[in-house]
């Protein structure tokens, strides 16, 4: 204090209630949203340098293959692009978002939040909701200037559309990377929902429910794949003439691999959309179903569109299609029953429903986004309709996954083997019939023998007499009979050894031995020990 006040040392002033620290966290995060989106600028613009660089006929310069670079990262979001570059001269939106490409930005964002919400050693944690804030922030502001720039290209992004695609595709990824990071709990229900249904989504049952959901969503997309790639097989000749007609150089030749690569997801879900019965789009005029071909499809020349089924009626073969969504059906059912034997039927079944809906909305979710334009007039629609795949994958789940799930439930808690039998002597005496089991069955004797073998000669054979164990008996000093008894205290002394000894046993006549002979007993000995007479204390 003295140093204070002669050194006229100032102590440092109180920081002001109105004035707000800055947080080097939350700028960390920020910057970590800002660096993802430009990570996913920056591989799109190199691979479509690598193709402009490649490609004999380059047509614009490098500031175009970079605004065409933007307008890419703008549609892995899901933006619609517009081609102003047509025949009839009308612009044509070109809103078909190939699902492999919005890996890129979910992938990258979602791995900013995770690193935001990392906690370290001797750094700031922030909550989740600021870091969710925070990494939104940095990836908004790098997507506007894209959208921005964007607008110069040859292939502008639609403002609209832009407004509301990268939003959602960021707070999707940014929220599955919070989750992720806090270690992916499932807590209650937020409190706006109704209370009707809090209390029939409780916590066990809708976490049954969504992975019950998720694996017939998945069943899904794998009978979808299998459709495709059967399908590709099958038109082999087809797809490879489709492929070498687009271009003869072997760099647009990889750029058609390239986008036949990242459309293979689109096509599984329309696989998928096609084995449930509402089919798929193929332009305003033509839809493909188990059921036929209708309709003249306007179609380009690709390789994957080149193995769509033929047209015309429907045949047994693309009617075996129905398969997929009966074991995805099966599978739902399955994944919705508990192991634990305290839950009725009805839980069961309201489960097997619930996890019936949640595939539904996975398979509406990727219909919508597999689906989108290709052009205007009769290539204005392509892809699945996103309500009617919906609509079909809760009810093929929801009619098959409810019984089984009962079904399954019943097998699993069926009564054990040989409680008919125990049921049936439910009026007799059951401890009497179980002590005659056990002694007329000979367990008995057979369980004495083994452990009579295990102990060597320290247990008799069933059947023998007990021998009295002889008794040592320790006499002392002959007191008068008309005194009152003395007590008798035993005092050890230091070289005491209790070493046990074999006492001889009195010997049985051979008349009355029923057994083989048995072994002395142990008994300590008593060695270098005094016995002391104490009169009793007067009570």
């Amino acid at each position: 204090m003295t140093q204070v006040t002669e050194r006229g040392t100032s102590l440092p002033a109180a920081p002001r209630a109105g004035a707000r620290r800055r947080s080097p966290a939350a700028a960390a995060c920020v910057a970590g949203g800002a660096v993802a989106a430009g990570l996913g600028l920056g591989f799109l613009a190199v691979l479509v340098i690598v193709l402009w660089i490649s490609s004999p006929y380059p047509d614009s310069g490098p500031g175009g293959a970079l605004h065409l670079a933007a307008g890419l990262w703008l549609l892995a979001h899901g933006t619609d692009l517009v081609r102003y570059e047509t025949l009839s001269g009308v612009p044509a939106p070109v809103g078909l978002t190939p699902l492999l490409l919005v890996a890129l930005p979910v992938l990258l964002m979602r791995r900013a939040a995770r690193l935001g919400s990392a906690e370290e050693e001797d750094e700031e944690v922030l909550p989740a909701g600021a870091v969710f804030s925070a990494v939104l922030c940095g990836y908004l502001a790098v997507g506007a200037l894209a959208t921005v720039y964007a607008a110069g290209g040859p292939m502008p992004a639609d403002p609209i559309s832009a407004a509301w695609h990268v939003p959602l595709v960021a707070v999707l990824a940014a929220l599955g990377g919070v989750w992720g990071a806090r270690g992916r709990p499932l807590g209650p229900l937020p409190s706006w929902l109704p209370g009707g249904v809090r209390r029939a989504v409780v916590r066990p049952r809708y976490a049954l429910a969504l992975r019950a959901g998720a694996g017939g969503a998945l069943v899904l997309l794998g009978g979808g794949a299998l459709l495709v790639g059967a399908s590709l097989a099958w038109h082999g000749a087809e797809v490879q003439t489709s492929f070498l007609s687009l271009t003869g150089v072997w760099s647009g030749r990889f750029a058609v691999l390239l986008l036949a690569l990242a459309l293979l997801p689109n096509a599984t879900v329309w696989g998928a959309a096609y084995a449930l019965g509402p089919g798929f789009a193929l332009g305003a005029d033509a839809t493909a179903t188990p059921l036929g071909f209708a309709g003249q499809p306007g179609l380009p020349r690709f390789p994957l569109l080149a193995a769509l089924p033929p047209e015309g009626p429907g045949t047994p073969l693309t009617w075996a299609v129905a398969a997929v969504p009966v074991v995805a059906g099966l599978a739902v059912g399955w994944f919705a029953v508990r192991r634990a034997r305290e839950v009725s039927y009805g839980e069961t079944a309201l489960t097997a429903a619930l996890g019936a809906v949640v595939c539904g909305l996975v398979m509406t979710g990727l219909a919508a986004a597999s689906a989108g334009p290709l052009g205007s007039r009769r290539l204005s629609h392509f892809g699945p309709v996103w309500w009617a795949t919906g609509a079909a994958a809760c009810a093929w789940t929801l009619l098959l996954a409810v019984p089984v799930a009962v079904a399954v439930h019943a097998w699993r808690n069926r009564p054990a083997r040989g409680l008919a039998a125990l049921d049936a002597l439910s009026a007799l005496d059951v401890d009497e019939v179980v002590d005659d089991r056990w002694h007329d069955s000979g367990v008995r004797e057979v369980r004495w023998a083994a452990m009579r073998r295990a102990a060597g000669t320290l247990i008799p054979e069933i059947g023998a007499e007990p021998v009295p164990p002889a008794v040592v008996a320790v006499v002392a000093a002959a007191a008068p009979v008309a005194r009152a008894p003395r007590a008798v205290t035993v005092v050890s002394g230091r070289g005491l050894d209790l070493t046990p000894i074999l006492i001889a046993a009195k010997p049985v006549p051979l008349a009355e031995a029923v057994a083989p002979p048995v072994a002395p007993p142990l008994a300590p000995p008593v060695v270098g020990a005094r016995v002391l007479a104490r009169r009793k204390p007067p009570v």
